[in-house]
């Protein structure tokens, strides 16, 4: 596909080294490749992360804690002084103007040339954040514009329009890059190449959305009018940023509705559904199937009977049955004459689902087996060979599983857990393992609107919502490690009256064998010195699944009492008699791994108790974390804040989770945009002459050059 003169033009020209700009020579241009930096494209898309208001000279006595604020005065002492506590040198100035006085004061500096610069009697202007201690206001290391003999501070305001009398960028820096310095650079990029941004949106939906020219919301995300409000630039709420948070949104969201209509559009393996395994599997379960999951079951048979492949993410809350619903899937699928992979992140997931799956499929007369990196060449090979065959109708694995070299009979069915762990390109990857097989997506972790919008936005949702009968709230305590007698004692009382209780033991190093041993001494420190009475069992990552099998089958028979474990019961184990979960160094965990601990026990009908034992040394975060365990029990209010406290990058993992990497947009603080943003471009994609007409050749090209290999939109263009 061939661009247009103007739109080729334009890219070529913001492909521009930064080194053609005034003032950049090799040590700035060292500096800035630190920051990211190489192109003017990269400098206009790194927007100034909060503001400083120069518009106003203001009286000292004016100037109001805690704000970034702009005054001018005369120096009435300067001195390099010792601290009393720490021994440590500082450089303080006090400046006066008639109205008051601050203290300016300096932690690194060079004593001489500041005791030449800060000579009593010298006027200036100064910006910085005003603190205050005491009656006295301070500012630590202020912006300061020397007045020359005779000028006034109003004199300097108004020649120095990059630094005062506007409200002013404030950029990231790296060592030895000043703020003014890249301010300079900043305003030649955005003055020179801003004007050459052109946005690909089609009009109508720039009108609608009611959008700025893109080159106008750089200019003005950078350098803002006069009179725009300070606030809803700091909360990105001003035209500028939306537009252009508008602008990445729309092309991230167009890619996954044509990803959608693609699917759409091929041809699948319409399967039939006649219930010669799912009935009899129905009977042996020792429970019925909610409303919700039977909702969700009758959504994914009606895709599994379509003609085009399925794409489904299931969505649900800890012990809501997915593992059910996507064995029941899975049955489908077999009793179609085709195999099943099922796709874990860890191997202790993996294993998880093939100790609850095998045991199911066996009853059934059906061949289920387990694939991991771990496995010897002799074993992975025998299973590789039966699969290949079709002598085994289900395999559960790891990456390992999407892998070269493992080939299927044929493949009708994928199902993928705990998405958010892997990109958009692994769910591809097992696609392309058969022919246009059906994809079934799982997670146990509640993920926020926005972020389900950008990650799993060309698949079609289902949400159980709704957990099985008798189930109790569980009532949460963070205590600290001062209080652990008083658990003990606690578990003790609950076993007396016959109950079970889980003890778990965080990762201490990025090791196995240090998770392996706190478990280990912790169950024979619990065993000999506290719960002697007894019978204490330990679960960790390190046993074969035999062993982890025959552990939790005498967990659930009562033949132990506590179960001392890592945190290989996150997920799969259902005892209904274990009322007591106590968490370890709770600190270490993240809230989705606490909130699918705590969801091992209220399983049955009595009271349950989550105790959450936090160390002295717990992190401001961490007391964040636990302080919502103990407020909700919601997964989705619990996602929500653990996106809130981490970011996403981090909630999700951000090396396999194929979350885009935003320029401008932030997905905490932009939902409202991207709801529009994906409205508009899933109306745009559903057009039945979107992929040829054109009129739509710029959006096309756009689309491919920002997000086609990261979606792998290989037929688009």
């Amino acid at each position: 596909m061939s661009l247009t003169p103007t739109r080729k033009r334009s890219t070529q020209l913001l492909a521009t080294p930064l080194e053609t700009i005034r003032g950049v020579g090799p040590r700035v241009l060292e500096k800035l490749a630190k920051l990211g930096l190489h192109t003017v494209e990269d400098a206009l898309y790194c927007l100034p992360f909060r503001y400083e208001d120069r518009r106003q000279l203001k009286k000292i006595a004016q100037l109001l804690p805690g704000t970034d604020q702009v005054f001018a005065g005369e120096i009435t002492y300067a001195a390099e002084t010792v601290t009393p506590r720490s021994r440590k040198k500082i450089f303080e100035a006090m400046v006066s103007d008639g109205s008051g006085q601050v203290a300016l004061k300096w932690f690194r500096y060079r004593g001489d040339w500041m005791k030449k610069q800060f000579a009593v009697g010298r006027k200036a202007v100064f910006v910085g954040e005003i603190k205050r201690f005491g009656p006295l206001r301070e500012v630590h290391h202020p912006d300061v514009e020397f007045l020359p003999e005779g000028a006034d501070a109003e004199t300097i305001l108004h020649a120095d329009p990059l630094s005062f009398g506007r409200i002013l960028p404030v950029y990231p820096l790296t060592e030895g890059l000043p703020q003014k310095s890249l301010r300079k650079v900043m305003k030649e990029v955005v003055d020179r190449y801003a004007p050459l941004a052109v946005s690909a949106i089609p009009d109508d939906i720039v009108r609608r959305a009611q959008l700025l020219p893109l080159a106008e919301a750089f200019r003005q995300a950078h350098w803002p009018e006069a009179d725009v409000s300070l606030a809803a630039l700091e909360e990105g709420r001003d035209a500028a940023r939306r537009t252009l948070v508008f602008d990445e949104f729309f092309f991230l969201e167009l890619g996954l509705a044509l990803k959608r209509r693609g699917i759409v559009l091929e041809e699948g393996i319409p399967f039939q559904v006649e219930h010669r395994y799912t009935r009899p599997l129905a009977k042996m379960l020792p429970f019925r199937l909610t409303a919700a999951q039977r909702r969700v079951l009758g959504e994914i048979k009606a895709d599994l009977m379509a003609p085009h492949p399925m794409n489904r993410l299931v969505q649900g809350d800890v012990g809501c049955g997915k593992t059910i619903v996507a064995l029941m899937a899975a049955l489908i699928a077999i009793e179609n004459d085709t195999q099943v992979a099922v796709v874990a992140p860890t191997e202790i997931l993996a294993e998880q689902h093939y100790l609850q799956f095998h045991r199911w499929l066996e009853a059934l007369g059906l061949r289920c087996a387990l694939l991991t990196g771990s496995q010897s060449g002799k074993e992975k090979r025998e299973i590789l060979d039966a699969v290949r065959t079709g002598a085994i109708h289900l395999v559960v694995g790891t990456h390992a599983l999407l892998q070269e070299g493992v080939e299927f009979r044929q493949l009708g069915l994928g199902i993928i857990d705990e998405q958010h762990r892997f990109g958009v390109r692994q769910r591809g990857v097992l696609k392309r393992k058969g022919i246009s097989p059906h994809i079934l997506v799982m997670t146990a972790t509640p993920i926020p609107r926005t972020l389900s919008l950008t990650l799993y936005g060309d698949l079609a949702l289902s949400v159980i919502d709704e957990l099985p009968p008798g189930r109790t709230p569980v009532a949460t305590k963070v205590l600290t490690e001062s209080s652990r007698e008083r658990a003990y004692n606690f578990i003790k009382k609950e076993l007396g009256q016959g109950r079970q209780a889980y003890i778990v033991y965080p990762l201490v190093k990025e090791s196995e064998k240090s998770d392996l041993l706190a478990a280990s001494e912790g169950a024979a420190h619990l065993q000999a010195e506290v719960f002697s009475d007894f019978k204490i069992g330990l679960l960790h990552g390190q046993m074969k699944p035999d062993e982890k099998e025959a552990v939790m089958d005498d967990y659930k028979k009562r033949r132990i009492d506590i179960l001392v474990s890592t945190t290989v019961i996150e997920v799969g184990i259902d005892v209904p008699n274990a009322t007591v979960m106590l968490v370890e160094h709770a600190e270490r965990f993240g809230l989705a791994q606490l909130h699918q601990l705590r969801g091992r026990v209220g399983r049955g009908a009595d009271q349950s108790h989550c105790l959450l034992i936090r160390s002295q040394r717990c992190s401001e975060d961490g007391l964040k974390r636990l302080q919502v365990m103990t407020e909700t029990s919601d997964g989705f209010r619990i996602a929500e804040a653990d996106l809130e406290i981490r970011g996403p990058g981090e909630f999700l993992g951000t090396r396999q989770s194929g979350l885009p990497d935003f320029r401008v947009a932030n997905l905490l603080r932009d939902g409202r945009v991207l709801e529009e943003a994906r409205q508009e471009a899933f109306r745009l994609a559903a057009e039945a002459d979107f992929m040829t007409h054109p009129r739509y050749e710029e959006v096309r090209q756009v689309l491919m050059e920002r997000w086609g290999s990261r979606l792998e939109l290989a037929s688009i263009g």
